[in-house]
């Protein structure tokens, strides 16, 4: 039976929007697969790591009737990528085996069966839905990834917290030693939701939201949360836990401000990243009224020190900084100026966009 024909281009775009999140290698084999099932002129493909399943549907010419198979992902799309985008491919199925064709090439799949392959078990109760234009989501999720914990034993930090209330979207992510928030309004007034979305999903959402305004379709139950978009359905587990207070963090009332070019302040930041050592990635601000002086040492007695003009007049202040956390930041904003709000040299400083309240990106004081 033919169980699919089209373009190599066709295939493989569709193939790659459901195999992120397929694992190599796994204790369960099938989980390398991606599951195809065939319905007349449609087939839909569907992939899960036990926590996390996607599933697309589209139209493919082929024999009508009803099929069902599970063949590995990566081989399928490793194969695809090595023949020509114009060529037509056809994946036929006989006897456990896919047979995938294209020109003059010929390749023999295994398959394993559609009934071995574990499909996530939806949540009963979902909450409502809402939307938001996936461009906003993508750029939601741009502004406060870079915050989230690596493998941090406390496993609630390895994501990001999503909180919908009234016709606000939150969204806000901390490793414990910075913390980025950022919101936008909704068309829809909603009732209170938290969620905790594990980072796989979240790096995954970022792969596959598009920059245009299509909407994504959101839903959150008790331990799942459930994304439609672009014909996909995106359904994952949650991480179990309870989020910092993000509101206690973010600092109130300090009183000395500078507000200045963002492109500059990073290219300065950069340089004297160059000098910081691979461990430990210090550098210290000294803001007096006028002048940000950056400065950086490491263990080699070399010494990097960079000027900036600034209209300043508050307090002298010399505070010490991971640089990293500083870069990840402005790197990821795209505003053209940025406001430091500080207060001495112990507390942390909160990073701003000047006239803007749908950003804040707190970062602590390291010594030096």
């Amino acid at each position: 039976m033919i169980v699919l024909k089209a373009s190599q281009d066709k295939v493989l775009s569709v193939l790659q929007s459901v195999a992120g999140i397929v694992e190599r290698r796994h204790t369960l084999p099938i989980l390398a697969n991606v599951m195809l099932r065939r319905s007349g002129n449609a087939l839909q493909l569907t992939t899960s790591d036990l926590e996390i399943q996607i599933r697309t549907v589209a139209e493919f010419d082929g024999d009508s009737g009803n099929f069902t198979t599970t063949v590995g992902a990566r081989k399928l799309i490793d194969i695809l990528r090595t023949l020509p985008s114009d060529q037509t491919v056809t994946l036929e199925s006989s006897q456990n085996k896919l047979v995938l064709k294209g020109g003059k090439s010929k390749f023999t799949l295994q398959s394993l069966p559609a009934e071995d392959f574990p499909l996530v078990q939806e949540a009963a109760n979902f909450g409502p839905k809402f939307s938001v234009p996936q461009k906003t989501l993508k750029e939601l999720l741009a502004q406060v990834s870079f915050s989230m914990a690596v493998h941090d034993i406390r496993y609630y930090l390895n994501g990001i917290l999503f909180v919908a209330e009234g016709q606000q979207l939150s969204l806000v992510a901390t490793d414990g030693h910075r913390l980025a928030f950022a919101s936008a309004t909704l068309d829809v007034e909603v009732p209170k939701q938290e969620v905790i979305l594990p980072r796989k999903t979240v790096l995954e959402l970022q792969r596959l939201l598009s920059d245009n305004e299509g909407a994504i379709e959101m839903q959150f139950a008790g331990n799942q949360a459930k994304f439609s978009f672009a014909g996909m359905e995106f359904v994952t587990k949650l991480v179990e836990g309870k989020f910092p207070d993000y509101n206690r963090v973010i600092p109130k009332n300090h009183k000395n401000t500078i507000v200045l070019g963002r492109q500059p302040l990073l290219a300065s930041l950069q340089r004297a990243a160059i000098l910081t050592s691979d461990k430990f990635k210090g550098v210290r601000l000294n803001i007096e009224p006028g002048t940000l002086r950056i400065a950086s040492t490491n263990a080699e007695q070399e010494e990097a020190v960079d000027e900036l003009d600034i209209d300043y007049n508050g307090d002298s202040i010399e505070i010490g900084f991971n640089v990293t956390y500083l870069i990840e930041v402005l790197g990821n904003m795209t505003q053209e100026m940025v406001r430091v709000e500080l207060s001495d040299s112990n507390s942390s400083a909160l990073v701003t966009i000047p006239d803007n309240a749908n950003f804040k990106y707190v970062v602590m004081p390291m010594r030096i």
